[in-house]
């Protein structure tokens, strides 16, 4: 999910998993019965204990991850946080969390968000279009 503050996007420093040392934003696995906006309020509280507003639909991302040997489909949302630090929860696998502008994104990014950066998508844009 891309969580947005005051135009930026917050982000944290994956460890323990496949992308390890990569930046990434909350995200996790749908729970059975789960919707999307569900699993992200939810993974969004679990990860930062942020409280999410505004959440809508962003773009799917499919990456291959070959030295792991996994596949995904990444269904973002955006989201606002407008009250609240994040937290960091899960000590396992977030080294962080930081809060980065969009054209400002640290390096290297998770193979999911670098995908979805290349396709021009603007998150910034689609919170103000109300999407």
């Amino acid at each position: 999910m891309l969580i947005l503050r005051d135009g930026k996007i917050l982000l944290g420093r994956r460890r323990g998993s496949h992308g390890e040392g990569t930046w990434a934003p909350p995200g996790g696995h749908l729970e059975s019965g789960e919707g999307v906006e569900q699993c992200a309020r939810r993974e969004a509280r679990e990860e930062t204990g942020l409280e999410l507003e505004r959440v809508g639909p962003a773009p799917w991302t499919h990456d291959r991850f070959p030295s792991e040997g996994k596949e995904y489909v990444t269904l973002f949302v955006v989201a606002e946080a407008p009250a609240g630090e994040p937290e960091l929860r899960e000590p396992d696998t977030c080294a962080g969390w930081g809060w980065f502008g969009w054209t400002e994104l640290p390096s290297p990014l998770f193979a999911p968000l670098e995908t979805l950066r290349r396709s021009g998508f603007d998150p910034r844009t689609a919170l103000a279009a109300g999407r």
